[in-house]
């Protein structure tokens, strides 16, 4: 008698824009998730009110950009944070096991995760625009004037840098696979290396021609700009492989090969 088998040659494999639903849902069905995207969105209110609230008070002019540039620098180092918990919050919470299971081709899984990782920040990106036009309409009404000065290319580099702060954020994740690890190290990368590099670049006279090439933060200025030298570009591109291209490679590659328990 020849014993059962279960034959799955022939089961279609999971789409890739399945895994990216799954892996949305994630994002925000569990406690840390959710009220992660619901402390950006309230932080991100919060300070364009005050904001509003200082230049009325002072009777001071702001543009609809200067709303935007707040919005942008508190989710500059919050996006980074998403990105970490997208990927590490199976590895902490020992669910990777079965999403592996379930899924066995590991590419496409970090590429579902990096995608809602994407997402998010679009969406962030999105109702940061939309507060802050509420607030400059609401200052228009206070005031009886309002500038709306914020081009597409304000909004090109508003867009890119989002987006590059989240995916630095989830290269540290897949390096560490550790959330509070990740962490740790992101904030040292976003608030301690600049000073290091700055104290560097004034006691060294070789490191400060060094230091354009490899300071991440500082050569994304140039996207701002848009209209940079071929030299700031180049080192926007060589400071990106060191700081965002490596550890992602390096992280990718670790994924792959780590053991799940």
């Amino acid at each position: 008698m020849t014993a059962a088998t279960l034959d799955l040659s022939g089961t279609p494999a999971t789409p890739f824009h399945r895994l990216v639903r799954v892996e949305l849902r994630k994002s925000y069905d569990t406690r840390a998730g959710f009220w992660l995207l619901a402390v950006i969105g309230l932080l991100v209110l919060a300070a364009e009110v005050i904001v509003l609230a200082v230049v009325t008070t002072q009777d001071e002019a702001i543009a609809f950009g200067d709303f935007i540039g707040t919005a942008a620098f508190l989710t500059s180092f919050l996006l980074p944070v998403l990105g970490i918990m997208v990927l590490t919050s199976e590895w902490s919470q020992r669910t990777a096991m079965v999403t592996f299971a379930l899924e066995p081709r590991r590419p496409l899984v970090i590429g579902a995760k990096a995608l809602v990782g994407v997402l998010l920040t679009l969406a962030t990106v999105a109702v940061s625009i939309v507060i802050g036009l509420v607030c400059n309409l609401l200052y228009g009404l206070i005031e009886g004037h309002v500038d709306w000065t914020f081009g597409w290319s304000d909004f090109a580099a508003f867009l890119i840098t989002q987006v590059l702060a989240m995916l630095g954020g989830f290269a540290l994740a897949a390096l560490f696979l550790n959330t509070p690890a990740a962490i740790v190290v992101f904030f040292v990368y976003k608030w301690v290396l600049p000073g290091l590099f700055a104290l560097g670049a004034a006691l060294m006279g070789w490191f400060e021609a060094l230091r354009p090439w490899i300071d991440f933060q500082s050569a994304q200025e140039v996207i701002w700009n848009m209209s940079g030298t071929g030299t700031e570009w180049a080192q926007l591109v060589v400071s990106g492989i060191i700081w965002l291209g490596l550890p992602l490679g390096f992280g990718t590659w670790r994924v792959l090969r780590a053991e799940v328990k």
